[in-house]
């Protein structure tokens, strides 16, 4: 209630902006809260809309052999509704999925895949949206030359949550298993994975570039590690050759890494494409250029096998 003492005209301004600004701000006060729940229903809306699908996880198997699987894979293989996995994945990997889980073969074999991409992307959103949780299994790792990233383009498009679980890539599982450093103090400080697809000349890599860090000064150099370039062997030293690399480089290309299938052929720029020809690879292989190659030892991998015989790479 007002009292009946008549109000001077400051008075009245004052008391009329005092009214007008708690007018306002209790407005404002119910304006916010009216936003605040609006957002609050669509997040759980959002919320609800992601908790009815399943989930998925990218997921690397390694380069080959299948104990080299991370334990976190390994029990996330366990708890999915399906798993889609490639060629590249080692068959005794595919043995550790329980026989209730669904396993679909999207293969991507070089030259043969039974399904493209964008197919391969569009079938993991539609199961995905049936709520089972995936497990998209990959050989070796999945952000590197795996398509990871389109793969969580189309998921994040769609509102499906992801997780990306690490594997061994072929160049670490190469190195590892052939004795072969990829970085040495004398002679690489760092190295490079190149894809060798080369589809076209546009796809081509920055040969130049390319070249110039492989060449680089005695201490200073770069390994050059090609993956998927088994058959493109020749163009590749020959790109590497008229970009001005040494004919005397030293070579190395690993078969079916880390398998016990796996094969080592050594040689220079020079000759390697031709011993290779020779040694009727069957793939997957990587390329490894450059002088950590004669840093090479030779490993004892019977230490890593199941069975006593002696095998050295």
């Amino acid at each position: 209630m007002f009292n009946n003492k008549v109000l001077s005209q400051q008075g009245h301004s004052t008391f009329f902006k005092k009214a007008f600004n708690l007018t306002f701000k209790s407005s404002q006060v119910f304006d916010s809260m009216a936003k605040f729940s609006f957002f609050e229903a669509k997040t759980k809306e959002n919320q609800r809309s992601r908790a009815e699908k399943g989930h998925v996880y990218l997921i690397g198997a390694g380069p080959g052999d299948a104990e080299l699987l991370t334990l976190k894979a390994y029990r996330l293989i366990q708890q999915a509704d399906v798993v889609m996995y490639d060629w590249l994945v080692n068959p005794d990997i595919i043995n550790m999925i329980p026989s209730n889980v669904e396993r679909i073969f999207v293969g991507k074999k070089c030259g043969n895949h039974s399904m493209k991409q964008g197919d391969i992307c569009e079938l993991m959103v539609e199961v995905a949206q049936t709520g089972k949780n995936i497990v998209r299994l990959k050989g070796g790792d999945p952000a590197i030359f795996a398509r990871a990233g389109e793969e969580c383009d189309i998921l994040a498009a769609h509102q499906i949550d992801f997780a990306i679980v690490p594997g061994i890539t072929a160049a670490s599982g190469a190195s590892a298993y052939a004795g072969i450093p990829l970085t040495h103090r004398e002679c690489a400080q760092s190295v490079r994975f190149i894809t060798a697809h080369l589809k076209s000349t546009k796809a081509e890599p920055n040969w130049s570039a390319i070249v110039k860090g492989a060449k680089g000064a005695k201490d200073n150099g770069e390994t050059l590690v090609f993956y998927m370039g088994l058959k493109r062997i020749h163009t590749i030293m020959a790109r590497l050759e008229e970009h001005g690399l040494s004919l005397e480089t030293p070579v190395a290309v690993v078969d079916q890494a880390s398998t016990a299938q796996q094969r080592v052929c050594v040689g220079t720029l020079r000759d390697i494409a031709a011993k290779v020809d020779a040694e009727n690879f069957q793939g997957p292989a990587v390329t490894i250029v450059g002088e950590v190659v004669n840093k090479r030892h030779q490993v004892n991998l019977s230490l890593l096998s199941k069975t006593s015989h002696t095998v050295t790479a």
